[in-house]
């Protein structure tokens, strides 16, 4: 059975859990540094397993020693933003968790592969990678999964049509700069152009920038978690069962897209080895100027760059 560690037992961190139970992708390892919280969380999902009809072992803990072994760890663990706070308000403070989190990572799972959440997600996904010196195929971030999903569902009930029919692509870093394509954009195979006119793109395509603020904005004391796990456990799930789907992830680039030695939202073939194929995409001049402004708004943002 594979084994699947999830560092941070919030919102975030146990909603993924409750997804991945749900799917039967394998066993659980729920950690948290507050005493308590994780084994309470995972004796209720245990609890819960012979009504959703799951058969997996559920484990609450604060001890690092208990993700020995996992096939993939999920790094949910860090400060959430607060109303008015950027994704970049965060940096520092979560780069000193993260940091710490890699190296028990890099001590207790070394075989593992490393999925971050932890914003912001681009910089964190770096910082993981650099201190747990895995190969970069083995350490990537969420971040293009959510934000399409939000873009796709601006767009569904703008139009009055299925989610299920709209697919698209986002680019870019998890934040302010990211890069939504129109051009890579269909409703059941008809171009969005065809569908929408560009001002009102525009206005979805900011909206979807502003996505997880627009939350934080209404919840006050708190930050998105159902739509974020959802992202999470698509992932987990490629790489569980080998499923090469093409996503968009953070991952690290050395000279695709014309850039090197960061960590950024692009699409890749996600299946058990990890990132297996980065997929370049043919971008018009105003697309890749926004992904190299993306790239290097990251850049700048990276400790010690």
């Amino acid at each position: 059975m594979t084994k699947i560690s999830i560092i941070g037992a919030g919102q975030v961190g146990s909603t993924t859990a409750l997804r991945i139970a749900e799917k039967g992708l394998g066993d659980i390892v729920l950690l948290d540094v507050i005493e308590g919280l994780p084994q309470g969380k995972a004796l209720d999902l245990l609890q819960s397993s012979p009504i959703s009809g799951y058969d997996l072992d559920i484990v609450g803990t604060n001890n690092y020693g208990d993700i020995e072994g996992s096939d993939i760890v999920v790094v949910t663990a860090g400060l959430a933003r607060k109303p008015g706070m950027s994704r970049d308000d965060l940096l520092n403070k979560n780069a000193e968790i993260v940091k710490d989190i890699s190296g028990k990572i890099k001590k207790y799972a070394r075989d593992s592969k490393v999925l971050m959440v932890t914003n912001p997600l681009d910089v964190m996904t770096y910082v993981a990678f650099k201190t747990t010196k895995f190969e970069p195929e083995r350490v990537f971030g969420m971040a293009g999964v959510l934000d399409a999903a939000r873009f796709r569902t601006f767009i569904a009930r703008e139009l009055g049509v299925s989610v299920k029919v709209v697919h698209t692509m986002v680019l870019g870093s998890h934040g302010d700069t990211m890069v939504p394509l129109p051009g890579y954009t269909t409703v059941d195979g008809i171009p969005i152009t065809q569908l929408m006119s560009e001002e009102k793109m525009e206005k979805l395509i900011e909206r979807t920038r502003n996505g997880g603020a627009e939350i934080v904005k209404y919840l006050k004391d708190g930050s998105a978690f159902y739509a974020p796990s959802a992202a999470v456990v698509e992932m987990i799930e490629a790489v569980v069962r080998d499923m090469k789907s093409v996503l968009s992830c953070s991952a690290y680039l050395r000279g695709e897209y014309g850039v090197n030695d960061i960590y950024i939202g692009v699409p890749v073939k996600l299946g058990k080895g990890g990132v297996e194929e980065i997929i370049g995409l043919e971008l018009n001049m105003a697309e890749r100027e926004a992904f190299m402004r993306s790239a290097e708004s990251v850049r700048e943002m990276i400790p010690g760059h």
